[in-house]
């Protein structure tokens, strides 16, 4: 082998063992990526889990004011039937007074 031919191989090995080196360098830099990645996850991850929570609770808040509502709906149609009533007597009171 010649000179030529020694010096052209060696920089094909130089060349592949920088190539070998820069690859080992960005799986560092992904493997580091990919870490902070996992940490922001667990992070968002843990306050989704407390806004959960907090919904969780006005749901339930909101369920016990559709309740007392429901109650009240129903309170109020009792006093409507009432004064329907006091309405139709108002009324056959008027015409009896008309009437004379």
């Amino acid at each position: 082998m010649g000179m030529a031919a020694e010096n052209s191989l060696e920089r094909k090995v130089n060349q592949l063992d920088h190539d070998v080196m820069a690859i080992y360098e960005l799986l560092a830099a992904i493997a580091e990526t990919q870490a902070n990645h996992t940490a922001l996850l667990a992070k968002h991850e843990q306050r989704l889990d407390r806004i959960d929570t907090r919904l969780q609770a006005v749901d339930t808040r909101l369920d016990g004011i559709d309740t007392r509502l429901q109650t009240v709906d129903t309170r109020l149609d009792g006093i409507d039937t009432r004064l329907d009533g006091i309405d139709t007597r108002l009324v056959e009171i008027i015409r009896l007074l008309r009437a004379g």
